[in-house]
């Protein structure tokens, strides 16, 4: 009898293209392939999908490969990879939420540990109880900033009903609960220190009428929201949206999302970056932090480029002005050696 892994495997491989439409949408159809860049969905034409064929064995569909590292396996292990999926119970549950199947009789539980609230083992749960953006009123949100095309980004998650404490209630008033878009804090490894929240209306999914809608919890010091497959070249800013709104405009760039000024000051770049964009909010906040990276470098070889939006920010240059002003904006802001890798439009 096969186990349940293989047999969501194999269910799989008979929606193949389905599957790489959902999460590498980036991607494109060739012939009996799906291509694309990586697992992250990176446009691209290194990784690529068997459509057709048995679902097991040789040949299967579904099937896939990555040329530039070797990486391989079935739609379960790129789906695991796609949305960064720490263990197999996570990745079952997301291949049945995609092929619409009923969840398994779940075992009997048992109780949790408590842990201090907004620490990192509180956000490391709250990440695990998050669901995908699609059809949510995360996506929603996001949209309506211009956001889109973002369901496979393992960085972000919904969680309906996220318990809100307000600031001025008692200890043991208990807390409300709305919808919330999460961002997942990383450090260079990629080990979750974190969870940005924002809140969100239920009927509107614009932000809640709270004060304040946007919390983080755990570690953030040093840490980031990241966005995009590492290279050596990464793109460091402020806001969440902002870099979404970056990233939107210039794929190929990996970005990170410090969540504010301070921590965009105190940010830690991978160790082997060789080069740091810093995208400055048009504020004096954007331009200390950029001065305050700019001096704890100065005797280093990273080399730091400023990234200025013509607007407050760039997600309010991606609403106001659209992708293609935004793209023509940056050009001589980059160095001219990354201009044919970052501004590169892939073509049929």
């Amino acid at each position: 009898m096969d186990s349940p892994a293989t047999d969501l495997s194999q269910k799989l491989s008979r929606e193949a293209e389905a599957v790489c439409r959902q999460y590498l949408s980036n991607g494109r159809k060739h012939g009996n392939y799906w291509v694309v860049g990586d697992v992250d969905n990176t446009p691209g034409r290194s990784l690529y999908v068997r459509l057709t064929g048995p679902s097991r064995g040789k040949g299967a569909a579904g099937k896939w490969t990555d040329a530039a590292t070797g990486e391989h396996g079935d739609l379960l292990d790129l789906i695991a990879a796609n949305l960064n999926l720490l263990t197999l119970r996570e990745t079952l549950e997301e291949a049945r939420r995609f092929l619409s199947l009923p969840r398994p009789e779940p075992p009997a539980r048992q109780p949790q540990t408590p842990v201090a609230r907004g620490s990192p083992e509180a956000a490391r749960r709250l990440w695990a109880m998050g669901q995908p953006i699609a059809g949510t009123p995360a996506e929603r949100y996001l949209s309506a900033r211009g956001l889109t095309n973002l369901r496979t980004v393992s960085a972000l998650r919904f969680h309906p009903n996220c318990y809100y404490w307000r600031e001025d209630a008692n200890a043991n008033d208990p807390p409300d609960a709305w919808p919330a878009l999460l961002a997942k804090v990383t450090d260079t490894a990629g080990t979750l220190t974190g969870v940005h929240r924002t809140w969100l209306d239920p009927q509107t999914a614009e932000k809640a009428a709270l004060d304040p809608n946007r919390k983080a919890m755990g570690n953030l010091l040093r840490h980031a929201v990241r966005v995009g497959s590492p290279t050596d070249i990464l793109a460091a800013g402020e806001g969440l949206e902002t870099m979404l709104s970056l990233n939107l405009a210039v794929p190929r760039l990996p970005v990170a999302a410090a969540l504010s000024g301070n921590h965009l000051a105190a940010f830690d770049p991978p160790t082997d970056l060789r080069r740091l964009y810093v995208a400055i909010d048009n504020d004096a906040a954007g331009q200390a932090a950029f001065d305050a990276l700019t001096n704890r470098f100065a005797d280093s070889e990273l080399h730091l480029l400023p990234l200025r939006p013509m607007l407050d920010d760039f997600n309010g240059d991606l609403r106001k002005s659209g992708i293609d002003e935004m793209r023509s904006h940056l050009r001589p802001q980059l160095l001219p050696v990354d201009v044919p890798t970052l501004l590169a439009v892939e073509t049929d």
